[in-house]
């Protein structure tokens, strides 16, 4: 049934083939030229010559994350090469961080953990916090629970990791 249907479609296009002049005959064939033409462009080299063209800002940005990779990388064999940090000089190290929080910010040492407490404490005060209390004390963030209550200003709570083994990078 598909067959003949087909059949009859082919004979009726070759019906009204015989019967175009010439000249539109010629405009056809143009236009099914111009169709194919756009269409393979449409579809075969728009893509590609997209591709092209944003490859190499991706590969700059590629490049750009493999690199802050590897320094990254580099950061963390430093610090575990470090020897650890007594735990008086770490409890030390992290009470004196936490007294330049100012008043927004309490600690409290249990043990090998110590927890901060944070109410609308500067963003930057406390990146430079946690440096230090990576690199002097070598206490290592576990746990933090900490919302944005401004722009730029957190509230909540970083649980840290104490001792020979939070320094060192398990």
């Amino acid at each position: 049934m598909a067959n003949s249907s087909l059949q009859a479609l082919k004979q009726e296009w070759q019906t009204k083939w015989s019967a175009m002049a010439p000249r539109e005959r010629q405009i056809a064939v143009v236009a099914v030229w111009l169709a194919g033409l756009t269409l393979l462009i449409m579809v075969g080299i728009r893509p590609a010559w997209r591709t092209l063209s944003d490859t190499p800002a991706q590969l700059r940005e590629l490049d750009s994350q493999l690199d802050q990779m590897r320094r990254l990388a580099d950061e963390a064999q430093l610090l575990k090469l470090r020897p650890p940090v007594p735990p008086a000089q770490s409890e030390a190290a992290l009470k004196s961080a936490t007294d330049r929080l100012g008043s927004g910010a309490k600690l409290l040492i249990q043990g090998d953990r110590a927890t901060l407490t944070l109410n609308k404490v500067s963003g930057d005060a406390l990146a430079s916090w946690l440096d230090e209390a990576r690199g002097a004390a070598r206490a290592k963030p576990t746990e933090a629970g900490l919302m944005q209550v401004e722009q730029g200003v957190y509230s909540g709570n970083i649980v840290l990791a104490l001792g020979p083994g939070s320094g060192g990078g398990r």
